[in-house]
């Protein structure tokens, strides 16, 4: 599997990034083509080297050809663009790596 992860700083009006990101971001992601699961999280700690992030989005697809094919129809282009309507550039991390399981 592989894995897209994107990382929000704290936003600056943190009411208005929920209702958008729970009202019109998540509906888009949803319709991304092969997401097989979608889960965000909270409440995170801080580390030791930085605040903690406000919100942590993972998005996993079978593969890296369905990750890139997602992102390349007309729903990961509203998905993505949507993404600057969330956050500046310089308050949102993504990154993409494939998933190991390290129990097995």
């Amino acid at each position: 599997m592989i894995r897209f992860l994107a990382a929000y700083d704290t936003p600056d009006d943190p009411e208005a990034f929920d209702r958008h990101y729970r009202e019109v971001h998540i509906p888009l992601a949803k319709k991304l083509p092969g997401l097989r699961r979608y889960t965000i999280s909270r409440n995170a700690a801080p580390t030791r080297d930085r605040e903690a992030y406000y919100l942590i989005a993972e998005l996993d697809w079978d593969s890296e050809t369905d990750l890139q094919h997602a992102f390349q129809t007309p729903e990961g282009r509203a998905t993505a663009d949507d993404v600057a309507k969330l956050a500046p550039t310089d308050k949102v991390r993504t990154m993409v790596y494939e998933l190991e399981d390290a129990l097995r």
